[in-house]
């Protein structure tokens, strides 16, 4: 397939290959890659700068800058810099031409890089998805971003004036997961968007049982989207149900034995308190969730924070900060 001319880099990945100047405070591991075209996606995710009927800056998916490239440069930084990165990510625009784009992208950057490589991408049929296996990818994310089918319909669906349909979303999951196996899919869920505790959790426990990832994001609200005045979710409301994620996803908790309030908030993880204390002193529950080395710094939230999904282990003090805010669970 042919390579297209131009790609788009997330910001963080353009200073740490070389392609930008500029301080990082925390590195990427993963080179973010997002396919271009002139103009926006044909979706129109209320959340998303990219979508079709969105006024927000075109360079911006969330609150990262993706500054276009030649291909060609930014195949040569990456294998400068290969020894730095863990893995390179695609994200995928809808548009016409966005599969031959990203078997472009594969193609090249396996040849040049050996590196696993990720797509992020909307439902393509399994056809379409073998021959992104036969090309290079490692791993398929298919981003259903709402706990609930109606969530889903309202900002991402025909409600919302997109393409997209719950079913072939869920359709898209499970045959990724016969095509790369159990463990080699992620989805990304957004919470803020009006979910339930109860709504999230049975979502990441449904997802679990087929062996699908799950990537926690925490609603940015961007000038020029449809959600530009929703609010973020709270940071310790976020923390609970990072906790629960990362519970569900490594078999320690089931959301059968949770217990919810009757508004669908989480009072208690139906697993031993100690358990709970164990993981958030290891910190890990509250890392950036997503493929293996993908770390996404600021994706979500300031660098002064907020921290939603911290890109490196934590600190002594976060990590108390944490316990502090869970008491009573």
């Amino acid at each position: 397939m042919r390579m297209p001319e131009k790609v788009r880099v997330s910001l963080g990945s353009a200073t740490l290959v070389g392609l930008r100047g500029g301080p990082l405070k925390d590195p990427p591991e993963t080179v973010y890659l997002m396919t271009f075209r002139q103009g926006r996606c044909e979706a129109n995710c209320w959340f998303c700068a990219q979508a079709r009927e969105s006024k927000a800056d075109l360079n911006h998916l969330s609150r990262v800058a993706w500054p276009v490239f030649e291909t060609r440069a930014v195949l040569l930084k990456v294998r400068g810099a290969s020894s730095k990165l863990k893995r390179i990510c695609i994200q995928t625009l809808n548009y016409p031409e966005a599969f031959n784009d990203v078997v472009g992208l594969v193609e090249a950057f396996r040849k040049a890089v050996g590196l696993p490589i990720s797509v992020s991408c909307q439902p393509f049929d399994g056809e379409q998805m073998r021959e992104l296996k036969r090309a290079g990818v490692e791993r398929m994310a298919v981003p259903l971003d709402a706990s609930t089918k109606e969530i889903f319909e309202r900002i991402k669906g025909r409600g919302g004036g997109g393409p997209y349909e719950w079913e072939r979303h869920v359709e898209g999951i499970k045959e990724a997961v016969k095509i790369f196996g159990k463990g080699k899919v992620t989805t990304h869920v957004i919470l803020g968007l009006g979910e339930t505790d109860r709504e999230f959790c049975s979502l990441a426990q449904w997802l679990a049982n087929m062996g699908v990832e799950v990537a926690l994001f925490a609603l940015t609200p961007l000038k020029g989207t449809r959600l530009e005045k929703a609010s973020p979710p709270p940071v310790d409301r976020y923390r609970k149900m990072q906790l629960a994620r990362r519970l569900i996803l490594s078999g320690k908790a089931k959301f059968e034995r949770m217990k919810f309030s009757a508004e669908g908030e989480i009072i208690d993880f139906g697993t031993p308190k100690e358990a709970l204390l164990k993981e958030v002193r290891s910190g890990s529950a509250f890392l950036t969730s997503g493929c293996p080395g993908c770390n996404r710094p600021y994706y979500n939230e300031r660098v002064s924070g907020p921290i939603y999904n911290f890109p490196r282990p934590l600190s002594e003090g976060e990590k108390e900060e944490i316990k502090e805010s869970l008491e009573g669970l």
